[in-house]
């Protein structure tokens, strides 16, 4: 009798929720293919983030983020993975009009790469919001504390909760999206013991990212972590040099086809004889 192959399925929505205070969640973004196939042996949810403007295309920041461009970068790693759950940042535009068409677009963004769920950025204004779209089927994750999508209203890429007097703001917002059915959160950039304070607010998981190890999980953008982006931030610590062994390669390369020892003999096709 033949032996059936272990069929691997999908992490869900719901599995990650019910990791609160479990087993430390794994994440990475992703925005391709081949490294979310690497990655996907290793995460527990891939998040195909808006950072990829500034990541794969040279953006300043992620507010000109298209929708066409999440769902081209969702379908590939969708494609390239298994087992992980894939969740897309609805991108700046995208969401914050209305309710309705936050739906249309997160809906969207669901059938065009078959992702596990929608990520969005905001606290208690956008509480509505996703009440809305988890009555309907889509499960969000949400993501407060510094919110990329809004540098320009923070005056940058600043940590937050230095001042304890902002800490009670924070603490609303994430017991809003909490309250309005999140299934998970991002907190992205508060002060240590703020972090500390927000995990045990909410009885879903936070998932940090320059914030605290109490977090329920962590994620970091892919190519920060390789070495491969030439400037990060203070809570990113690069496991690999990538980016100079490229370099290196390159390097190698260019020098070889100048001096004519590239293509050698073992990379050019021979006649039949």
């Amino acid at each position: 009798m033949s032996v059936q192959p272990e069929q691997i399925r999908r992490t869900t929505a719901p599995e990650i929720a019910r990791r609160k205070g479990g087993e430390p969640i794994v994440s990475l973004t992703s925005y391709h293919a081949h490294t979310a196939a690497i990655v996907d042996r290793y995460a527990d949810f891939i998040l195909v983030g808006d950072s990829l403007g500034m990541v794969m295309h040279g953006m300043e920041s992620t507010v000109g983020v298209p929708m066409d461009l999440m769902i081209m970068h969702g379908r590939a790693v969708v494609r390239g993975t298994k087992r992980a759950l894939i969740v897309v940042d609805m991108p700046f535009g995208s969401y914050e009009e209305s309710p309705n068409v936050a739906f249309r677009n997160a809906a969207e963004i669901m059938k065009e790469t078959q992702c596990g769920a929608v990520k969005l950025e905001g606290g208690a204004r956008m509480s509505e919001t996703i009440h809305f779209l988890t009555q309907r089927g889509i499960p969000v994750m949400a993501h407060v504390g510094l919110t990329p999508q809004s540098t320009h209203t923070l005056g940058g890429f600043k940590t937050q909760g230095r001042d304890e007097d902002s800490w009670p703001a924070h603490i609303h917002d994430i017991k809003a999206v909490a309250e309005a059915g999140a299934f998970a959160v991002v907190v992205e950039g508060v002060v240590e013991p703020l972090a500390v304070e927000m995990t045990k607010a909410v009885d879903i998981p936070t998932i940090g990212i320059g914030a605290s190890p109490a977090c329920d999980g962590q994620i970091l953008v892919l190519e920060d972590m390789l070495g491969l982006t030439p400037w990060v931030p203070k809570f990113v610590k690069q496991y690999g040099a990538l980016g100079e062994a490229i370099e290196a390669a390159v390097k190698d390369y260019a020098a070889e086809v100048r001096e004519r020892s590239f293509p050698g003999p073992e990379h050019v096709y021979k006649p039949k004889t």
